[in-house]
């Protein structure tokens, strides 16, 4: 029997990044979406005709006999309330990142979970965008030596600023860059190179939008117990973009530029299961060395639909989920920190 399904939103987070995998997987059916947006519930019955649009996210919890996960690519905002309830009703429940707001509410979910006997995880997919894990292979190989600094960055060209709830939604709500594309930042570097014991941030805010206090410009220093200095830097509005990782180790460095390729794969229309998914051209692998003996370093395969196949292995044989919440209440802990810092 598949693993029935329902996902709260269907904005770019639920069309894109959860709704293609699920229904690819023979594991799972996607049983309910939840959107009152007109074109989405348009874009829904184009899709997905055998799926059931309902309105209000809360509402899908009166098919909760008829359903086994939800996953949850609303706002943060919502999220805390909607866990507690999907967890109330006793269905797993994947939430996006960032996870909530606050680390007080992460860890009252992850204990509520615990009780209740149910899988809560946390979509951080870029543990699987092919260039963390190429960067991933080269650190745990050793061929760097030991990592001194690390450099980090996503970047956008966005000057009208962001759109849609992302303008409005204040830091109290979960809003602002540093949760958004830091909560990916943050997680790769400590899943690199470990714990992190001090935190530095500047934070900045450039549109028009004088009513909420969301950055929309960010940059993160971490100082992990290892001894690697992680520098984070996002930005919606950036207009060159600088590498987006860039890797000094004892024995040799390591230079990428651009971003991931599965999500504009992804809105394209590619699918999870079209052969070239997740690949990357030679032209923009990396490079590794030291000056006068570089090379490019072939790029593995980017997989976000790794996360559902080891979700399904997790909810039908039992063991870990493909996030453990716990990670994911580390990166928020660290967030406050840098918001704190920003401040100070």
């Amino acid at each position: 029997m598949p693993i029935r399904t329902a996902i709260l939103g269907f904005g770019v987070s639920g069309r894109v990044f959860h709704a293609p995998f699920i229904a690819a997987n023979p594991a799972y059916s996607l049983n309910f979406i939840s959107t009152s947006n007109v074109e989405r519930i348009a874009s829904v019955r184009d899709l997905y005709p055998e799926t059931v649009v309902i309105a209000q996210p809360m509402d899908v919890f009166d098919h909760a006999d008829q359903l086994d996960l939800v996953v949850l690519s609303t706002p943060p905002g919502t999220h805390y309330e909607l866990a507690k309830a999907a967890i109330a009703h006793g269905l797993h429940v994947v939430i996006d990142k960032p996870f909530v707001p606050r680390t007080d509410q992460a860890a009252e979910l992850i204990s509520l979970a615990n009780a209740a006997d149910v899988t809560l995880t946390v979509f951080q997919n870029r543990r699987w965008d092919g260039d963390f894990l190429t960067l991933k292979k080269l650190v745990e190989s050793g061929e760097l030596g030991r990592v001194r600094t690390f450099e980090s960055r996503f970047e956008w060209w966005k000057p009208q600023g962001f759109r849609d709830w992302k303008a409005t939604t204040s830091i109290a709500e979960g809003g602002g860059i540093l949760f958004d594309l830091g909560s990916h930042l943050i997680d790769q570097a400590i899943q690199l190179f470990g714990p992190v014991i001090k935190v530095h941030a500047e934070t900045a805010r450039h549109s028009g939008h004088t009513d909420a206090d969301g950055d929309e410009e960010a940059f993160v220093s971490l100082v992990h117990e290892s001894g690697t200095k992680s520098r984070l830097m996002m930005n919606g509005i950036a207009a060159l973009n600088a590498p987006r990782f860039h890797v000094l180790g004892s024995e040799a460095g390591y230079t990428k530029w651009g971003l991931d390729g599965q999500e504009p794969a992804l809105i394209a229309g590619t699918l999870p299961t079209d052969s070239n998914y997740g690949l990357e051209a030679e032209e923009t692998w990396g490079t590794f060395g030291v000056p006068g003996s570089t090379h490019r370093v072939p790029a593995e395969r980017g997989a976000y639909d790794e996360f559902y196949a080891l979700l399904a292995t997790c909810l039908r044989e039992g063991g870990v989920p493909p996030i453990d919440p716990r990670d994911a209440a580390e990166v928020l802990r660290v967030i406050e920190l840098a918001h704190r810092a920003a401040r100070a």
